[in-house]
């Protein structure tokens, strides 16, 4: 049985419908709605859509000038590290 819920909250599902009907309720997730499975008609779980995968790398240096690194930040760290911070090949 299928419960709806307020706005924004998900749908209710029991387990058995979400096994019978398992393609159709995930073509809905994938439009973005959220469902609530319940056993016993208590929430369980939650089948949720997940987060969009970058299409384009995230750009580099988005923060750059608003924080500065101290240089004793560096202090004991392995030079390839410091290198490889610095952009420098790896040797």
């Amino acid at each position: 049985m299928v419960y709806s819920r307020g706005p924004g909250e998900g749908r209710l599902l029991n387990v058995h419908d979400a096994k019978t009907h398992l393609s159709r309720y995930l073509t809905r997730v994938e439009e973005g709605e959220t469902i609530v499975l319940c056993r016993r008609n208590q929430p369980v779980a939650e089948l949720r859509p997940l987060a969009k995968r970058r299409t384009k790398p995230r750009p580099l240096g988005l923060e750059r000038g608003r924080f500065i690194v101290s240089e004793a930040f560096f202090d004991g760290l392995p030079d390839e590290l410091v290198d490889a911070f610095e952009g420098k090949p790896h040797a």
